[in-house]
């Protein structure tokens, strides 16, 4: 008898474990997101929203910047002006540090953000995320499901989706600031992210990207994958081959990628490059855009970014995982 007490218990620990196995260690992604804990004064500080934005019966785009800038060096000499030209709403958040430490806490502050501007808007909103903040958006719908149902598209420009192999060869046994670290193909924080499934009922998904990526590399690693018909990974030059944008101009003041993630925001679906007209290939500059002070917006924008991240603080090894990710917390 005791010994088949044994028995049974020894077979239910490897039904359990291989149960758990199958399943994986992240939570599933209906289990309801913690509670946020970063100071509720911080959160609400962070987000700003034009005026338009309130009672807006139109889908509020929120902007989220990439690392090292907040977002006035990312938008308000690019989108924002072009978007107040035609009156369409938008909100903006301001990461912590300017993005250059762990993204698990900026995450709660796009949390935060998606259902401010959810809240003082009358319909569902778009994410709009350049570079880190592409993925950061992603990590706060993967692991906050309430926030699902107020975003209509998520608009990534860049966006470091599967992290990036130039994190793999500049910080191959850590020592580095700790984003950087968190961005890296093998990086935990990225197989976190896209664990159990990338993208959610609901949501329309444009995934935009340049052959000409100097920092989010290789090509492919932008994408999201999910079911056809909701989702758009598109490539610049599959659109327009001489598009010459890179990593900073995809997300400031290339004239293609406004045109696809308006198509994006202002009709059902993702992105149709197809209802892109061919003229829009021999435009550079998106509207918004000063074509006397671009070349110094885009210097000013790169210095902040590269000053910032030069004086982030250095991580030995990737900040780890918060107990919420894991199937058993």
């Amino acid at each position: 008898m005791k010994r088949l007490l044994v028995l049974v218990a020894t077979l239910l620990v490897v039904s359990t474990s291989a149960a758990t196995a199958s399943a994986g260690p992240h939570a599933p992604v209906n289990r309801p997101g913690p509670r946020l804990s970063v100071p509720v004064a911080d959160l609400q500080a962070a987000v700003k929203c034009s005026p338009s934005a309130y009672g807006s019966h139109r889908e509020v785009a929120l902007f989220v910047p990439g690392t090292g800038v907040g977002p006035d060096e990312a938008f308000s000499w690019n989108w924002f002006p072009a978007l107040d030209r035609i009156g369409h709403p938008y909100c903006a958040v301001a990461l912590p540090g300017r993005s250059v430490g762990d993204v698990q806490v900026s995450a709660e502050y796009v949390v935060h953000a998606i259902r401010y501007a959810r809240a003082v808007s009358r319909g569902r909103i778009a994410v709009v995320g350049h570079s880190q903040g592409g993925v950061s958006a992603r990590f706060a719908l993967r692991f906050w499901p309430d926030t699902r149902a107020m975003v209509a598209d998520y608009v990534g420009l860049a966006a470091v989706n599967h992290g990036s192999d130039q994190n793999d060869v500049l910080y191959p046994d850590g020592n580095g600031p700790a984003f950087a670290l968190q961005l890296k193909t093998t990086a935990k924080f990225i197989e976190a992210t896209n664990s159990r499934q990338e993208t959610f009922a609901g949501i329309s998904y444009t995934s935009l990207s340049t052959t000409h990526d100097q920092f989010v590399t290789p090509a492919g690693t932008t994408d999201v994958h999910g079911p056809a018909g909701r989702v758009a990974n598109i490539s610049l030059q599959d659109v327009c081959p001489h598009n010459a944008s890179d990593h900073i101009t995809i997300g400031t003041s290339d004239a293609l990628a406004y045109a696809l993630a308006m198509n994006a925001i202002t009709r059902p679906g993702p992105a149709n490059p197809r209802e892109i007209p061919a003229s829009l290939c021999s435009q550079q500059n998106m509207p918004g855009v000063d074509p006397d002070t671009v070349a110094d917006d885009l210097t000013a924008f790169l210095k902040k970014a590269t000053d910032v991240i030069a004086a982030a603080p250095v991580s030995a090894t990737e900040p780890a995982l918060k107990p919420y990710m894991f199937a058993r917390s």
